[in-house]
């Protein structure tokens, strides 16, 4: 009987030590996670992309801002912030501490769902139980202002939208959606738009699909119109992972092997390189990480 106790005892332990790990440090263990990708065309400079998502602010988070301040000093070519930007009513402040840095960079972002909604606490289990589901009237949030300060730093909104932008002389191809997981996505709306593109010369050196949940008929039909790179975050990681084994959960229908970093995603003759954000922030109600470290990425293109 005492060799039970002790032994429940070392296990109650091990608990309390995960639990205050991934509470207290590894969710502030921000990182830059860095990948170069050949899917430029020959003779192309290279391209630093700084790929943003799930910063979760709130106004007392300075630690988060400072490294996303600090982020500055890797001269992006190129931003592309993949929602879920808001953790709070006062959320925007901190953001707005955070970017500044990035006003007048080039930069392109796409809404998730806590950039219209705030947060609400209820049960971490019901993460593990699959995809969640909308909360019943929360409060709604400035999306307007969130966006306007978009615009003040000179960002271009891709919320169903498609663009086109000169990136050190190269023309980079964009074509984005609204929020999947909330099902605000519009494909059908980026249809003329994205034929616009295609009609444009000189062609695109890189066409980018960018959305904030990477949910597959998002991918699929980003792929089937000719992205090469494909950006998305809301995973996580998984946010609470197994080491050796990964991510228990995606938050979504992506592949667990695919919950974040780079990979490739196949859909009928056609290949892109994805690339899932497992972010820099979670919910202010659900404040823990483990084997899974906040990320930014930073991905260098090159000539192929």
């Amino acid at each position: 009987m005492q060799g039970l106790n002790r032994a429940v005892k070392a296990v109650l332990a091990a608990g309390a030590a995960t639990a205050a790990w991934g509470v207290l440090v590894e969710r502030e263990l921000f990182t830059i996670r860095r990948a170069t990708l050949p899917l430029l065309p020959a003779g192309s400079p290279d391209l630093r992309v700084l790929h943003l998502s799930d910063l979760h602010m709130a106004p007392w988070q300075r630690h988060k801002q400072r490294f996303v301040r600090e982020l500055g000093e890797l001269e992006p070519d190129l931003v592309v912030d993949t929602g879920d930007n808001l953790g709070h009513q006062l959320g925007l402040l901190g953001l707005k501490a955070a970017l500044e840095p990035f006003r007048g960079v080039p930069g392109v972002h796409v809404h998730g769902s806590n950039d219209y909604w705030e947060p609400v606490a209820k049960s971490p289990f019901r993460y593990f139980a699959g995809p969640s589901e909308s909360t019943p009237m929360p409060r709604r949030l400035d999306t307007a202002a969130l966006d306007d300060f978009f615009g003040e730093l000179g960002w271009t909104d891709l919320n169903n939208r498609t663009a086109r932008l000169a990136v050190k002389g190269l023309p980079i191809d964009l074509i984005g959606v609204d929020d999947p997981h909330r099902e605000y996505d519009r494909l059908d709306a980026i249809d003329e738009g994205v034929a616009a593109l295609h009609a444009l010369e000189p062609r695109a050196a890189l066409t980018l699909g960018v959305a904030h949940a990477p949910y597959r008929r998002i991918l699929d039909d980003f792929t089937d119109r000719g992205a090469d790179l494909l950006l998305a975050g809301h995973t996580h990681g998984g946010q609470v992972c197994v080491p050796g084994f990964g991510a228990l959960v995606t938050n979504c229908d992506i592949p667990r092997q695919q919950v974040k970093g780079v990979s490739e995603w196949r859909h009928g003759s056609r290949t892109a390189t994805l690339n899932v954000s497992a972010g820099l922030g979670t919910s202010i109600y659900a404040p823990v990480r483990f084997a899974c470290r906040p990320e930014v990425s930073l991905l260098t293109l090159t000539a192929a």
